[in-house]
């Protein structure tokens, strides 16, 4: 059992339940499942990689999925005072965040490298 299970499991909630209406939304649902497939792996202090040319595509990815746990899930989280729920909520949505901040400017910054590769912050005391 990895430390970032619940962050796997939210990534692979908000992949299932979106509609592949085109092959941009199909890609950046498939990176939403590379990405959990990469944190369920990790340990704490853990790290994830992305394909350099993928970069784009796997922020905005994750930007849908903050906001979508923003404006769907945490409300209800809050409402039912699951205060457990609320802290891995509120942190995919933090390092849901800063990884596409990061995948953003790392993708405008391009080198040569094939894979570019992201810390995980430390998950939440629960």
């Amino acid at each position: 059992m990895s430390s970032y299970d619940f962050f796997a499991a939210q990534l692979r909630f908000v992949a299932a339940r979106t509609p592949a209406d085109d092959l941009d939304v199909t890609a950046m649902m498939a990176h939403l499942t590379h990405i959990a497939d990469l944190a369920e792996k990790a340990d704490v202090g853990g790290t994830i990689s992305v394909a350099t040319d993928d970069l784009k595509f796997a922020g905005r990815a994750l930007a849908g999925v903050a906001g979508f746990l923003q404006q769907h899930i945490l409300p209800e989280v809050v409402a039912a005072e699951n205060a457990r729920g609320e802290r891995q909520v509120r942190w995919v949505i933090d390092t849901t965040m800063e990884l596409m901040a990061a995948m953003t400017v790392a993708a405008e910054q391009a080198d040569e490298r094939d894979q570019m590769t992201f810390d995980l912050p430390a998950p939440p005391d629960i």
